[in-house]
């Protein structure tokens, strides 16, 4: 599989530029020029805030199996396949969901950008002290 030495340079244009197409599809569905019967996201976004949430958990719960079973297998290449398809269908609903939230990828990043050299563990921590405020 793809080493950090041989990523894609602009993976955050990649996924802004899929972001893109998942808005568009959005506006489309919402101004009635997608159908449900045939656009997989207008199908998506026809179901709301809990079919898009309820669909994150499934593919979740699919990526878990999938890494277990690579984990299970010695990272077999072909588990490992498996592993990145199921992940890429969680990222694919994960960005069906921002956009129904009206957030974007680069929202995601910039919280990602905040956490960078702060001990999860001290970050879990104040996110925790914060909401008992």
């Amino acid at each position: 599989m793809t080493s950090s030495a041989n990523k894609p340079s602009n993976l955050d244009s990649a996924l802004a530029h899929l972001a893109d197409v998942v808005d568009q599809r959005r506006d489309a569905f919402k101004a009635g020029q997608a159908d449900p019967k045939t656009s997989y996201t207008a199908l998506l976004f026809s179901k709301g805030d809990d079919g898009i949430l309820k669909k994150i958990g499934e593919e979740a719960t699919e990526a878990v199996m999938a890494a277990k079973d690579a984990r299970n297998s010695n990272l077999a290449p072909d588990k490992q396949k498996l592993l990145v398809g199921e992940m890429a269908d969680l990222w694919f609903h994960c960005l069906i969901a921002l956009s129904q939230f009206n957030l974007r990828p680069e929202d995601v990043i910039a919280e990602l950008d905040r956490r960078l050299g702060t001990s999860g563990i001290e970050e879990k921590a104040a996110r925790k002290a914060a909401n008992k405020e």
